[in-house]
């Protein structure tokens, strides 16, 4: 990784954080810890939330770069990378593409499918109709997700017809696509990725039916296994996967791929994170600390992909 440099290189960093998505709150805590990380080391950085300031604060304020932190919808959809992008000012992360395909469930796994990497089979949920069909082509139990959704929300496993109807109809209050996936029984991982790099994988492993919102952000039972026990040879496999997943979604500088060992040991992989949570129990950072790289150096390198000429205002 890049060695420190001069902190005036960056000029004035606008660390956006909040938003007006259901992530607000976990976006605020991750924004703080990255504002305090890039002070610390002398960065001029300040704290911007768009839902309480307009973007055109940015330029009044003469921000020369902003390192986005705002989970979910608005900020890791596409529609805040392509504001800032039609504003002149870089920034942090995947561009309007990636951060669109990252966010959506369903064409993530769409793309997948056609790059040919292993993703639980799937059904589209419209109506009660659908609901039965998808009972009878994927069978129990099953995984109901909103597309556009973070950290779990709305999420809920099925085991027969009954649950499956509640669950799409409590996911469908999230005003997008709703797909049901076969649940896949096995250990679950995820592969921080910075730079081009895959970061040693971390093994989740939760006593609740699944790693849902309560086990990320709540329970003291969630334990986090890195090294995560794959053998050498397996984890380098893994991580070239992950990579390929990230790369084939049109993800950039920095992120998170989760998958999961299904029953015969076969990778199936689940979604991709675009703008990771940065918070005390968050997994980029635990990944990166095991790789050697501490929390303000990962926020330096970090913010360093805004640099990129592809980042770069024209």
């Amino acid at each position: 990784m890049t060695m420190h440099k001069d902190p005036t290189m960056f000029g004035k960093v606008a660390v956006m954080m909040g938003g007006d998505a259901a992530e607000r709150d976990i976006s605020l805590l991750s924004g703080r810890a990255v504002l305090q990380a890039l002070q610390d080391q002398g960065v001029d950085a300040i704290e911007f939330d768009p839902k309480t300031q307009p973007l055109e604060q940015l330029k009044v304020l003469a921000v020369d770069r902003v390192f986005n932190m705002v989970h979910g919808r608005g900020g890791e959809d596409g529609l805040l990378q392509g504001a800032l992008e039609l504003a002149g000012i870089p920034y942090t992360g995947s561009g309007v593409l990636g951060s669109a395909l990252g966010m959506d469930k369903l064409r993530t796994k769409m793309c997948w499918l056609g790059a040919g990497i292993p993703t639980p089979a799937w059904r589209i949920l419209t109506g009660n109709a659908s609901v039965e069909g998808c009972a009878e082509a994927l069978g129990f139990p099953l995984m109901v997700k909103p597309a556009l959704e973070g950290s779990s929300l709305g999420m809920a496993k099925a085991d027969n017809l009954e649950e499956l109807h509640q669950a799409y109809k409590v996911a469908a209050t999230f005003g997008c696509d709703v797909l049901a996936e076969q649940w896949v029984q096995g250990a679950e991982y995820t592969v921080a990725i910075l730079e081009g790099v895959a970061l040693p994988i971390i093994r989740l492993e939760t006593p609740n039916s699944f790693y849902d919102y309560a086990a990320k952000y709540q329970a003291n039972t969630t334990q986090y296994h890195c090294p995560c026990g794959l053998a050498v040879e397996q984890e380098e496999q893994f991580q070239a996967l992950a990579l390929k997943a990230f790369n084939v979604l049109g993800g950039s500088a920095w992120g998170r791929v989760d998958f999961m060992l299904d029953e015969n040991k076969a990778p199936q992989l689940l979604e991709i994170n675009t703008v990771p949570g940065m918070t005390a129990h968050s997994l980029v950072p635990m990944a990166a600390k095991q790789a050697g790289i501490n929390f303000e150096s990962l926020v330096w390198t970090i913010l360093e992909t805004s640099l990129w000429p592809q980042r770069a205002a024209s």
